[in-house]
C-alpha cells in the first residue's frame, strides 16, 4: 500500500530520513514525540510536501494520485466550521463517486451527530467522530489518520476505534496508517509499529512481538552492573534503581531470578526507547 524508500526532507532545524512500508491488509502505527516527524511523513505520503531525496509510492503510484481510494483524517483540520452535516453530504456527494450517503447518514444518527448544527458548535468528540466517519465513507482502500483521537475521552475514543475495526472487517484488503501518542489505541488495533525520533525510525516491530517477547527489567544498580546486557535495548536510572527494556524477556526470567521481569506495554517501550540510554 505505502512504500517509502530513503525519504529525506530537510528543513532549517530538522531533517526527516526514513524508510517504511504499510502492507495491504494491515494496520501500521507511527509513534513518536511531538516534532519527531510523524506529520511530515504523512504529508509526504499525501503529496502535500515534496521530498528532497528518496521515493514514496502509494498503491503503486506517486503521492497525490488515487485520492478517491484514500481516506484522510487530521486532528487539526477538516471541513469548514461553518458547514453543517447536510452541507458536508452535498460536498462528499460531488467529490466521491462511491460516497455511501445512506450508510453515512445512518452512522451519523447512531453516533448522535446532529445534521443541522454548525460543526463549530460540535464538541471535540463529535468533530473527531465526524472526521473519521468521512474518511471511511467512500470505500477507501487506505486510511491515513494523524492523531485522530487527540483530546477525546475514553468513550469517544472507543467509538472511533470501533468505527475503524468495522471498516477493516468489511474488506480484509484495506490498510490503515495511524499516528497517535495514545498507546492503548495502537495496542488494540495495529499489526506493527514504527517509532520515529528526530526524523529517523528507531524501532520497527510487530505489535505481538512488542507485547510478547519484550519486557521491562527492574533492579538495583549493583544488579545492573552484574547483568548480562546482550538483550538489553535501553536502560534508565532512577535514584538507586535501574529500569531496562529487553527484546528477550524469557532469557532474563530463566537466568536472573532475583530481578523483577514485567510484561512490557507500549508506553514502557516508548519511555525507555526515547528517554533512556
Amino acid at each position: 500500500m505505502i512504500e517509502i524508500d530513503g525519504l529525506k526532507k530537510k528543513y532549517k532545524d530538522f531533517e526527516l530520513n526514513i524508510s517504511m512500508n504499510v502492507k495491504e491488509g494491515t494496520v501500521t502505527g507511527l509513534i513518536g514525540k511531538n516534532g519527531a516527524g510523524k506529520s511530515t511523513t504523512i504529508k509526504a505520503i499525501l503529496g502535500l510536501i515534496m521530498p528532497d531525496e528518496g521515493t514514496v509510492k502509494v498503491m503503486g503510484d506517486e503521492p497525490g494520485k488515487n485520492m478517491e481510494k484514500i481516506g484522510v483524517a487530521f486532528s487539526d483540520s477538516g471541513m469548514s466550521m461553518y458547514f453543517n452535516i447536510n452541507d458536508v453530504i452535498c460536498i462528499m456527494r460531488s467529490m466521491y463517486e462511491e460516497f455511501e450517503e445512506e450508510k453515512f447518514r445512518e452512522k451519523c444518527k447512531k453516533l448522535e451527530l446532529p445534521f443541522d448544527k454548525l460543526i463549530k458548535d460540535f464538541s471535540s468528540g463529535m468533530k473527531a467522530k465526524l472526521k473519521v466517519l468521512l474518511a471511511i465513507s467512500h470505500k477507501a482502500k487506505l486510511l491515513v489518520l494523524d492523531e485522530p483521537t487527540t483530546g477525546l475521552d475514553v468513550l469517544a475514543r472507543n467509538e472511533v476505534m470501533d468505527m475503524l475495526r468495522e471498516y477493516l472487517e468489511e474488506d480484509n484488503s484495506r490498510s490503515i496508517l495511524i499516528s497517535s501518542h495514545i498507546s492503548t489505541d495502537l495496542e488494540g488495533l495495529c499489526d506493527d509499529i514504527y517509532m520515529i525520533d528526530k526524523g529517523k525510525i528507531v524501532l520497527h516491530e510487530d505489535t505481538d512481538v512488542l507485547l510478547g517477547k519484550y519486557g521491562v527489567l527492574k533492579m538495583s544498580e549493583k544488579e545492573f552492573e552484574e547483568l548480562d546486557k546482550q538483550y538489553v535495548t535501553a536502560s534508565k536510572k532512577d535514584n538507586l534503581n535501574v529500569t531496562c527494556l529487553t527484546d528477550e524477556k524469557q532469557y532474563y526470567i530463566d537466568n536472573f531470578p532475583n530481578i523483577v521481569v514485567e510484561n512490557s506495554r507500549l508506553d514502557d517501550i516508548i519511555v525507555l526507547t526515547l528517554g533512556g540510554n
